[in-house]
């Protein structure tokens, strides 16, 4: 059983930063895949970047990379994601989310079964 919180949401100007940090409990952290996914109004829930549980791989959605980093550390049972040059479609609740290691796909929303209860974020023009 792991248990997700978020924190770090909040009100930011276009071309801002902001960083969400999850925390998780439970033992070996390591062994979960986590995911950072985003909901905005109307729309589906969207992967917007994930890392492996020993921090070595990390894949971000097109939307997002190179202005948004995913970085995790296992000691203190933590992951984090790092926003930058923020934009007002960026604009959206984000969610932490964690699945053990070993699954065949860590691409959709109902690949993780433990969510956080997500961070607004709203990013103005």
């Amino acid at each position: 059983q792991v248990q997700l919180v978020e924190s770090g949401g909040g009100l930011v100007q276009a071309g801002g930063s902001l960083r969400l940090s999850c925390a998780a409990s439970g033992r070996t952290f390591s062994a979960y895949h986590m995911g950072w996914f985003r909901q905005a109004p109307g729309k589906e829930r969207e992967l917007v970047a994930r890392i492996s549980g020993s921090g070595g791989y990390a894949y971000y959605a097109d939307s997002v990379k190179g202005r948004f980093t995913i970085s995790r550390d296992n000691a203190e049972n933590m992951v984090y994601l790092q926003m930058n040059s923020l934009k007002p479609e960026d604009t959206a609740d984000y969610y932490c989310a964690a699945v053990a290691v070993g699954g065949r796909s860590y691409s959709r929303a109902r690949d993780y079964n433990y969510w956080g209860q997500g961070t607004q974020v709203t990013v103005s023009s």
